[in-house]
């Protein structure tokens, strides 16, 4: 009956290759991750009003937390450690955005006389330059640019209506960043933790750590960078100064804040120094800005950014480049300044989870256990041979019998040598018969 059943079986076919299976298993597991992607993006996409401010008061706190720490160490209420250190950096701040507007306001009128000899200069070339363009033909182009302008009057007045909205949620993201720093810096680690609570048991601990271990990692990156942006803000910046070039501390205001979007930052703000030395003071001040440029970020790149920034994150520079360029391409200037912290926090996170994993035992692998025979159906010599190193623990009884009975029992016991020790069960050992 059993062969006719074996017999009526459909055969299934050949196996699927085994190659085949891991390669069917890893890509559905990667067309789950990449959706995962895609939909975290887009929420960040459709919540960019709320998620860029919030990100940039992790930046700020970042920045901050040490010094809200050190106020506390000494004794300080942490709520007045936050409000000394918030009015602190408001005050800062607001002296350093003044002496950079004053500035900008004293240096503007000089830079304005000389583009407009800048551009004298220019009609001149090409005119009496290889070119030899009429005036008529100048004037021509100049006219029919101011015609493009009337005729794109609307779209103009559009995108100014879009510039005072833009501004207008520009000052409701700086309120947010503003009041969520507050809260970062006086309840960040309750907030953390209210956060991990999601999960469960031992998970809830490795989550909690990989978040410490990451904010701490973002805390030496946001550190080492505002350092690193410092030295090329005053370096390029009295390098300006020295050559006489308009605007050389907005300039230098611009070349501190390009710093904070590694590689790219410091070589656009360097180039927009040039730019300015070129139309204000002519190519040979351009060149030696130049020269002023290319000398700092050597600097930067060889001896701050590997004793700085290579100990806070350690990330390859195409990694850097990636991330830069994603976050452009998403997120424009906010996702340029978010990406590289990002990817650095994520990277720190990773490495604390995978850390964790590699020291704790498996959870499905179950506890050894010692499988012993009976030491009851032993006699002494055997018992010695099983677990030779057994001492008896407690006080040894007066009686020197040679019975296998438990310490405590009712026969008086040996030394252990002479026992055979007790049952692992913890019932009497009964004599050899």
């Amino acid at each position: 009956m059993s062969e006719a059943k074996q017999e009526a079986r459909v055969d299934p076919g050949p196996p699927v290759p085994r190659p085949l299976q891991v390669a069917a298993a890893v890509c559905g597991r990667l067309l789950v991750v990449a959706a995962a992607v895609w939909v975290v993006a887009w929420l960040i996409g459709a919540f960019s009003v709320v998620v860029v401010p919030v990100a940039i008061a992790l930046l700020l706190a970042a920045l901050l937390a040490p010094a809200v720490d050190r106020l506390v160490r000494w004794g300080v209420p942490r709520g007045v450690s936050t409000a000394l250190v918030m009015v602190s950096g408001l005050a800062v701040l607001a002296g350093v955005l003044t002496f950079v507007i004053t500035a900008f306001s004293t240096g503007l009128p000089d830079l304005v006389d000389k583009v407009v000899d800048s551009i004298e200069t220019i009609r001149t070339w090409l005119v009496e330059g290889p070119l030899q363009l009429q005036q008529d033909q100048i004037d021509d182009f100049l006219g029919q640019l101011t015609t493009m302008l009337q005729s794109n009057q609307d779209l103009i007045t559009s995108g100014a209506i879009s510039t005072a909205t833009t501004v207008g949620e520009l000052l409701t993201g700086l309120l947010l960043a503003l009041f969520t720093l507050i809260f970062f810096l006086h309840d960040g680690a309750r907030i953390w933790t209210y956060l991990t609570g999601v999960f469960s048991g031992a998970t809830r601990e490795r989550v909690r750590l990989a978040g410490v271990h990451g904010f701490q990692s973002l805390v030496g990156y946001v550190r080492a960078t505002a350092l690193v942006a410092i030295v090329d803000a005053v370096g390029i910046g009295i390098g300006l100064v020295v050559l006489e070039v308009p605007l050389a501390i907005p300039l230098a205001a611009l070349v501190f804040l390009g710093a904070f979007v590694p590689i790219v930052g410091a070589v656009v703000s360097g180039l927009v120094a040039v730019l300015v030395a070129l139309v204000a003071n002519g190519l040979v001040t351009a060149l030696l800005v130049l020269g002023v440029v290319l000398l700092v970020q050597q600097l930067e790149g060889h001896v701050l950014q590997p004793l700085l920034l290579g100990r806070a994150v350690r990330l390859h520079p195409l990694a850097v480049v990636l991330a830069i360029t994603v976050g452009v391409v998403q997120a424009g200037i906010a996702g340029a300044l978010l990406a590289v912290p990002l990817v650095a926090v994520l990277n720190a996170g990773i490495k604390s989870l995978r850390r964790q994993a590699e020291n704790r035992p498996a959870e499905d692998e179950p506890a050894p256990r010692l499988s012993l025979p009976k030491l009851s159906r032993l006699n002494p010599a055997k018992a010695r041979s099983v677990l030779p190193n057994v001492r008896r623990r407690g006080k040894p009884s007066s009686s020197g019998s040679g019975s296998s009975g438990p310490a405590g029992g009712s026969g008086g016991s040996g030394s252990s040598e002479d026992s055979g020790g007790s049952d692992p069960s913890g019932g009497p050992a009964s004599k050899d018969s």
